[in-house]
């Protein structure tokens, strides 16, 4: 990954510092950096803290206006940090923005992971404009405009340091997924904007931790999903909401048994056990956020339902009330 795509951050990142953050790699990593970069600074770690820990401690260590929080299987493009600076500069609520995602490997085709900007429906179930669940859709030039979100990215996500010191950074222990969307609901909470700049673009390769079908990756989304709705929530529709998201998670449960997916199955019961271990630490959190507001950029509906019974694959067959 450093080989292919380190060379890109360096030559389009200037003026920014460009800092490599090694999580206890065990391959010759530090070795090809010392060699062929002598000169970029280095954190090394001893062990893998994970996506979100891995970033706080690297970022207490600099001192910068702005952070870019970029996955090392990405590659940029010319001019890819200014017009996405200077949105948030123009606006001081703006405290976290994410640039256009495209794939490394089909680069006409938005990328899973952050496509044109993310969003969350009432039930937690998160998709973006360009991405529905496991569909994605060509660039056609239909997210051109700027717009509010409300998650950025973790691949690429530009935060205001500021704000990043006021809420804590990411939560360590999600360890890995969601806690870019459990961190920008927070930046939403304290009354801050989200949002998306169409004039930089990306291309990520995605996957490169974990693998889509990786029973690892489903324990983290389905215990973290839960963590961040207890999180961060209004008070008058958490326990409605937690109690349906269990009833779908059990119902995804079982059909990944009725498909012989045993790993999978045992992924989704571990989560909820893990979630309950974790549920008084999280309310500690949780009261730690002070105010829960009614957020914008929910999708008011049952994003499953709209997906599946009615065939909106696409971000705008959706039917807002507002954004």
């Amino acid at each position: 990954m450093l080989e292919r795509f380190l060379p890109s951050v360096v030559e389009h990142s200037a003026p920014a510092e460009v800092v490599v953050a090694d999580n206890g790699s065990t391959d010759d990593s530090l070795a090809f950096l010392a060699t062929h970069y002598p000169n970029l600074r280095v954190i090394a770690f001893d062990c893998n803290y994970g996506f979100a820990e891995g970033y706080n401690r690297a970022l207490a260590q600099i001192e910068a206006d702005y952070y870019v929080l970029l996955n090392d299987d990405v590659e940029v493009t010319p001019h890819w940090v200014e017009p996405v600076v200077a949105m948030m500069e123009a606006d001081e609520r703006v405290a976290v923005a994410q640039p256009k995602l495209l794939m490394y490997d089909q680069k006409e085709t938005f990328e899973y992971a952050g496509a044109a900007g993310g969003f969350i429906d009432r039930y937690g179930y998160p998709f973006c404009r360009g991405r529905m669940f496991d569909k994605v859709e060509r660039d056609e030039g239909q997210y051109e405009e700027a717009c509010d979100l409300f998650w950025a990215s973790g691949a690429a996500m530009f935060v205001k340091s500021a704000v990043w010191k006021k809420l804590g950074g990411l939560d360590g222990d999600f360890f890995a997924h969601m806690e870019e969307i459990d961190f920008c609901w927070r930046v939403k909470n304290a009354g801050y904007r989200v949002r998306y700049c169409p004039e930089a673009t990306v291309y990520h390769v995605g996957g490169g931790t974990l693998p889509k079908s990786s029973p690892r990756k489903t324990y983290l989304n389905f215990r973290n999903n839960r963590a961040l709705l207890y999180k961060n929530l209004p008070k008058e529709r958490l326990g409605w909401t937690l109690t349906v998201r269990w009833v779908l998670d059990l119902v995804a449960a079982l059909s990944f048994l009725l498909k012989g997916n045993w790993n999978e199955f045992r992924a989704v019961l571990k989560a909820h056990r893990s979630f309950r271990k974790w549920k008084r630490l999280l309310k500690l959190r949780r009261n730690a956020i002070g105010e829960h507001r009614e957020v914008d950029c929910v999708y008011p509906r049952l994003l499953l339902i709209d997906y599946h019974l009615f065939r909106k694959h696409k971000y705008s067959d959706l039917k807002w009330i507002n954004k």
